[in-house]
């Protein structure tokens, strides 16, 4: 395998909503390239970017793939990304280390949520575009309608550089305007094509979208707009360097026109790709020095190796593999790294060039390239390999926080230790999923981006690790407090043969500001209880209070006082007086009007203006305070405090809501306390749960 420079590099993310095409039109690519013997087809499940079980009975691509293209003596890098909302995080990983995106339309549908989730975080990281209006071959494809609908959505100057021949299943060919050459596809999925003369019925719109096409370019750079002026349009050469430069720029998208199942357009969006898109060579990197501040980096090979790792797959035969972009000098084979992240030195052992999950060995990755090495130790997603001697490093990609959790449960008694080992194998891999266990409930919670994200994540840990569990929805930890200060007498005594027990204590419970959990406070004077019993009051107060009172939650917010009690020389020991707490805590709680408290979280809802009613009237339906709303262009945020209980199945109502539109994010706040005619139901539910009586106020 050749080593290309940076130069002769392309990193394109390919990026879209599902169902676009993306994964087909990267096989196409691969096809046409010479890369692979088969055209692969998504419904086949043969493509070289979807190898994943899960991602070949679903159909959609769950997790980025790298696979790469050689063409016309340059190196094309692909990172196929997700198209479903869940795994967005996979799709800015991918544009943070590529250097152009191929931004893929359906040309039916038009511009649809995860396409303008996906334009916004290109715009947030200046990454040039290229929009690929794919399935051109489909009924009621329309450029037009495609075209208005990027311009009102996206940008005005998305512009076509290319008009098709035919639409719908008319669809056979393109003419490229700035060339002004037409090319007729042989179909067959050959990909092949040969040049014709443009069709006599559209030359008419090849000149007007040619001079549109002039306009645009000329209006992006200074220079060229005074030519303009002066001549009416711009010569070939000057469109062919003012297009590249504006679309490096990000102030130009170029519009392509393909059918990927067909093989229809790829090889002028190959050509495309090299003449349009910048190379690793033309884009310095954002990194920071070993003073915090902020820098770039040149993707010079000739200059101290630094590597940036995007991504971590968890592979449970090869162990964990890590992917990498070369940002400057370069990574050979068996050599030793430092992660300044961790402050670790790493052995690199096989570097790996990868075509889906198909690897090539290579002795030597350069500066702008991107590959992958097995079984690194300590390194992870965002950390940085190169010299030690060099103290650079990169700014991480910031993963969203998971919104939606489930309890999880193995099958199997036997697995209960393996959820934890493969569980911590898949967080490496995923960071947007949290495994933890809760302190209160002690179930072990499984959190992600939503129910497909959790249920494709509880998928591989069957397959991979072979852990097979359950999911369902995770207890809420609902606390107990007191509304009243009182008094309280526990006396235990039990009479047997030989020594007896004897407890006897006195206490004083009042309540506590929220959040102040439990006080104790020795108030004995004259040794009515011996000093070293009164721990184990505090003891017996404690193991009660862990089991509540009213619906068997813990009780909190709360202080007790002892201030009397008395004992026997003989009989009174350290479990007499935790019985006698305990007896104590139950008697307060009688007459301390017991209440129950429900966590409180923060939300945030983002979603278009047009559905901010709805939203708000369904949070104030979920018993929710509205705080405020922020516009920020087309969307609002709504920001209101719910009650955890009510956000469960918060997930599946905004994205049927929205279209899928909106999202949200959500965090804990307080705990408040639960409307009287709430708490029967809880408690009964508790009664029901644990099949015992549980004692009522």
């Amino acid at each position: 395998m050749k080593v290309y420079d940076a130069a002769s590099i392309r990193n394109v993310a390919i990026v879209g909503h599902t169902g676009s095409g993306k994964t087909q039109l990267a096989s196409a690519i691969l096809a046409d390239a010479g890369m692979i013997n088969r055209f692969g087809k998504v419904d086949d499940g043969t493509t070289v970017t979807d190898f994943d079980e899960e991602e070949i009975a679903r159909k959609h691509t769950l997790s980025a793939s790298l696979a790469f293209a050689e063409w016309n003596r340059h190196k094309i890098n692909l990172i196929d990304t997700p198209g479903i909302g869940n795994f967005f995080s996979d799709v800015r990983s991918a544009l943070y280390v590529a250097d152009g995106a191929l931004v893929v339309i359906d040309a039916v549908a038009g511009v649809m949520v995860q396409t303008e989730k996906a334009w916004a975080a290109a715009d947030e990281l200046t990454v040039p575009r290229l929009v690929v209006l794919n399935r051109m071959d489909r009924e009621r494809a329309s450029l037009e309608r495609s075209l208005q609908s990027l311009r009102d959505t996206c940008n005005r100057t998305v512009i076509p550089v290319q008009l098709p021949i035919g639409e719908d299943k008319a669809f056979r060919g393109v003419v490229d305007l700035v060339t002004r050459k037409a090319f007729v596809f042989e179909g067959g999925e050959s990909g092949k094509c040969k040049e014709t003369p443009i069709p006599a019925d559209m030359a008419a719109a090849v000149d007007s979208a040619r001079e549109q096409l002039i306009e645009m370019v000329a209006e992006a750079d200074e220079r060229l707009m005074e030519k303009f002026f002066e001549a009416g349009t711009l010569t070939d050469d000057e469109l062919v360097s003012g297009l590249r430069s504006a679309t490096a720029g990000a102030k130009i998208f170029p519009l392509l026109c393909t059918s990927a199942l067909l093989n229809m357009g790829i090889q002028p969006l190959l050509d495309s790709i090299l003449a349009y898109l910048p190379s690793p060579a033309d884009r310095p990197f954002p990194a920071i020095d070993k003073s915090g501040a902020s820098t770039t980096v040149q993707a010079d090979d000739k200059a101290a190796s630094a590597a940036f790792v995007w991504k971590t797959i968890a592979d449970p035969f090869a162990g964990r593999i890590t992917m990498f972009r070369v940002m400057s000098g370069s990574m050979k084979s068996d050599s030793t790294v430092h992660n300044r992240a961790k402050d670790v030195s790493e052995r690199l052992g096989h570097l790996e060039l990868l075509q889906g999950k198909t690897q090539t060995p290579v002795p030597e990755i350069k500066a702008g390239d991107m590959g992958a090495v097995a079984k690194l130790k300590d390194t992870l997603t965002n950390d940085t390999l190169g010299d030690k001697s060099e103290a650079l490093s990169f700014p991480p990609v910031k993963f969203p926080e998971p919104v939606l959790s489930y309890a999880i449960e193995p099958k199997s008694r036997g697995d209960e230790d393996k959820i934890s080992t493969a569980m911590h194998r898949l967080e490496e891999e995923d960071p947007t999923i949290r495994y933890s266990r809760d302190p209160q409930t002690k179930e072990l919670l499984l959190s992600g981006q939503g129910q497909i994200h959790i249920e494709v994540t509880v998928a591989k840990l069957k397959r991979r690790f072979g852990v097979d569990v359950n999911l369902k929805p995770p207890r809420i930890p609902y606390r107990e407090t007191i509304k009243s200060a009182t008094e309280a007498h526990g006396r235990h005594k039990k009479q047997t043969g030989g020594h007896g027990q004897f407890g006897d204590c006195k206490i004083r419970m009042e309540p506590l500001p929220r959040g102040g959990d439990f006080e104790f406070v020795d108030d004995i004077f004259g040794g009515s209880i011996p000093r070293q019993f009164v721990p184990a009051v505090e003891k017996g107060i404690q193991d009660s209070r862990q089991r509540g009172y009213l619906a068997g939650y813990p009780v909190v917010d709360f202080r007790v006082t002892v201030f009397d009690g008395s004992y026997h020389d003989v009989d009174s020991n350290e479990l007499s007086f935790k019985m006698a707490g305990s007896l104590a805590f139950k008697d307060a709680m009688t007459r301390a009007r017991p209440t129950i408290l429900e966590p409180i979280m923060n939300v945030e809802v983002y979603a278009p203006s047009d559905y901010a009613g709805d939203l708000m009237g369904d949070l104030n339906g979920r018993r929710g305070r509205i705080g405020g709303m922020d516009t920020r262009g087309g969307t609002t945020i709504i920001k209101a405090q719910v009650p955890m209980s009510e956000m469960l199945s918060y997930e599946q109502h905004l994205t049927s809501a929205t279209g899928g539109r909106g999202s949200y994010h959500m965090e804990y706040s307080h705990y408040d306390e639960v409307p009287s005619h709430l708490q029967s139901k809880i408690i009964a539910a508790a009664k029901a749960e644990r099949g015992v009586e549980v004692e009522e106020a």
